[in-house]
Parts: C-alpha cells; structure tokens; sequence
C-alpha cells in the first residue's frame, strides 16, 4: 500500500500550475479585442419554464382534505418523489395513480385531451399536467389563516379598481388606504381596497369624501380565500370544488 504523501507535499501540489505548457504573451491589440468580445457578449437568455408548469395543482392530506396549493412543477416533484399520488376524476369516480400510472394513463388520453387540459412534453414522453394530488403520509391540518397581502386584496376586488369600475391587471393596480396610512390608517381589510394608479394618485393622501370619488364597495375581510374563488372561477379548476368546501387551505405558488 502507498503511504499518503505529507500535507507539505499536498499543498505543493493543490499551488502548482496545472498547465505548464507556456503561452505566447497577447499583444495589445488581442487584448483589447478579447475585452471587447467578452463585454459585447450577448447574455445567456434565462429558460423559461413551460406555461404548463406553472399551472395549479390542489394538494390533499392523507385523510382526502385540502390543505395546500402548489404549481404543477412543484406537484411534479411531490409524484416522482413518491410522496404523493393523482386524484383524477373518470366517469364521476375519482381513481388514484402513482407517478408511473399517471404517465402510462395519460398516452392513453392524450388523443382526446380536453380544451382545459395541461400537457409537459418530455424527451421520452408526455405528461398531463393533475389538478389535484394526495400526500399519501401527511395526516395534519395546516393552521388556517387568511394573510392580508396584496394577491388577495387584488383577487378580492376581482382585479377592479374600486373608485373607477375598471378592470386592470395586476401590474397596473395598486393596493390604497381608504383613510390614509399618512394620517393613521390602519392596514386592515376593511381600509384597503385594489385601486388603479390612476385613481390612486388622484385620490393622493386624502380620504374618498375629500377627492370627490366614491368605493364601489365597501370593503370587508372575506369569507373564503379570494385566490382560491378566483381559481374555481376558471373551467380548468372545476374539480377542485369537491375538496374546498368550507376549505381556507392557502396558496403556495
């Protein structure tokens, strides 16, 4: 057997040049073209995930209720992982896959895919995108809590400018204190609203009677997840009412 060389040795080793075959000095000139070529580089573009991995998936406990909403990337990982299962609805019974099953089943579906289905092609094959999935060993209930933030203020207004009547996306909406923050306003969900920026500036740092402009209603914290209502109103989504009933399960996208 041979004996381990000392450390004194190894550092010698891990300092020495690995490519010792000398190089010819650049010039000036190849250096300032080399310098040039790397800051005109043009910039690696990002991978941009398939539309369809971004798509929601509804997460069940093991005792079949609600509990989580997660993206179809991250649903992905839960099945191959082994750490949960499919719930898909055929004929009006629900039947369970594993991860393997789910993709066997699905090239038999993929012929007749539906107008709301997701689909993720692969190298080797195709894979449709679940709604809802089951952790097969989590029995608990997350603490439900419904977080005021700005997601939920916007999908409570439905994406409506409360002064103007409009609707707007997201980036063009803000969130506005009806009595002013800058005067003690409370950040509560009866004194936020979704508000264009627009109507926002005007509205500036008074209250609604001040500016002359009047809410198309009053605001109030909701019953339900607004984020989960506004998910059950797209067709796609339409097998998660089964499981939400009475549910306040949060969005983890």
């Amino acid at each position: 057997m041979l004996a381990a060389p000392p450390e004194a040795e190894l550092l010698g080793i891990r300092n020495r040049k690995v490519d010792s075959v000398p190089h010819a000095p650049l010039t000036k000139r190849k250096r300032h073209r080399t310098a040039t070529e790397t800051a005109t580089a043009a910039p690696t573009p990002p991978v941009t995930p398939p539309p369809a991995l971004q798509a929601s998936v509804l997460v069940l406990n093991r005792l079949y209720m609600a509990v989580h909403v997660v993206t179809a990337r991250r649903a992905f990982v839960l099945l191959y992982r082994e750490l949960a299962e499919v719930i898909h609805l055929e004929d009006g019974v629900f039947a369970n896959y594993s991860f393997e099953g789910w993709i066997e089943t699905g090239a038999l579906r993929h012929h007749a895919a539906g107008p709301h289905d997701d689909w993720v092609r692969t190298v080797n094959f195709t894979i449709q995108v679940p709604r809802v999935i089951r952790l097969v060993d989590y029995d608990r209930m997350p603490r439900q809590k419904l977080n005021l933030n700005r997601r939920n203020i916007l999908a409570r207004d439905q994406h409506t400018c409360q002064y103007c009547g409009h609707h707007f996306p997201a980036h063009q909406l803000s969130v506005d204190h009806v009595f002013p923050r800058s005067r003690g306003g409370p950040t509560t969900w009866d004194n936020v609203v979704c508000a264009c920026l627009e109507c926002n500036i005007r509205k500036g740092g008074r209250t609604p009677k001040e500016a002359g402009m009047h809410l198309h209603r009053h605001p109030e914290r909701p019953r339900r997840n607004p984020t989960l209502l506004m998910k059950l109103a797209n067709p796609k989504y339409a097998s998660w009412r089964t499981w939400l009933d009475g549910a306040h399960c949060e969005s983890g996208e």
